[in-house]
């Protein structure tokens, strides 16, 4: 359950943010960084997009090809896969050369992010999207929390060290960590892609176990528009689990 209502709302979210800069049908280089297996970049590519997936891991790399391999033709012709580190977007592609770039997932790994994502934004063309997705540094002690874990909750208010995301590539041996709100819109800001819009994800069933089955499509959906609502409203989308943060290439 978590996974899913993280990707189906961050594919809302992020079609919500295109829809508003782009005329519709327009085909957009789209560059994901971290790709995983490929969720949200097979998806924009069934819409028409090009997509470099950029990911260093290979057994992801190779599971995102085995899906990809599923696709219709004109779907994969659309769609370049690479294997490579998103610290070293510079080594594959020149400045400007994408209109999105998608890094979900990936910052929790690097210890310092802000040369990385300076790199991100420089593969932006101007008013490009830079969407990042990462774990909210100031809502760690709400998991532990909500399952009496009262030892892990409070160890959660004195460290920005977490779990790894489900759904993400694993990094092995790599320390895992968390972002604030603040601290990134800073660094948008310095990397001339400011923040223009951010939302919460998994406000209300980040809590609920690993391994949980969905419910029924009806009750399903009511979830996914509660949890929709909560990530877009005060003060619910500041204890979400995961940051949706969308600057804007100045």
């Amino acid at each position: 359950m978590r996974d899913t209502v993280r990707q189906e709302l961050v594919a809302r979210q992020l079609d919500e943010q295109i829809a508003a800069r782009y005329p519709v049908g327009q085909r957009l280089r789209i560059l994901d960084v971290g790709m995983g297996q490929g969720a949200q970049a097979l998806r924009l590519a069934r819409a028409g997009h090009a997509l470099t997936g950029l990911e260093s891991d290979p057994e992801m790399l190779r599971a995102a090809r085995e899906a990809l391999a599923s696709e219709p033709a004109g779907i994969r012709e659309r769609v370049r896969l690479i294997e490579g580190d998103g610290r070293e977007t510079g080594v594959h592609f020149l400045p400007g050369s994408f209109d999105v770039v998608l890094c979900h997932g990936v910052l929790m790994y690097v210890e310092e992010p802000d040369a990385m994502l300076a790199g991100l934004a420089r593969m932006l063309a101007p008013g490009g999207l830079l969407s990042l997705l990462v774990r909210n540094a100031d809502a760690l002690a709400m998991r532990p929390g909500l399952a009496g874990d009262w030892s892990g909750a409070l160890a959660a208010f004195a460290s920005d060290a977490c779990s790894p995301e489900e759904g993400t590539p694993s990094r092995p041996g790599l320390p895992v960590r968390a972002d604030r709100l603040e601290t990134l819109t800073a660094t948008l800001a310095g990397i001339a892609a400011p923040l223009q819009a951010w939302y919460g994800v998994r406000v209300f069933t980040d809590h609920v176990p690993t391994g949980e089955g969905l419910p029924a499509a009806e009750e399903l959906e009511r979830l996914l528009a509660a949890e929709d609502r909560a990530g877009r409203t005060e003060p619910y989308r500041r204890v979400a689990a995961l940051l949706h943060l969308c600057g804007v290439r100045g």
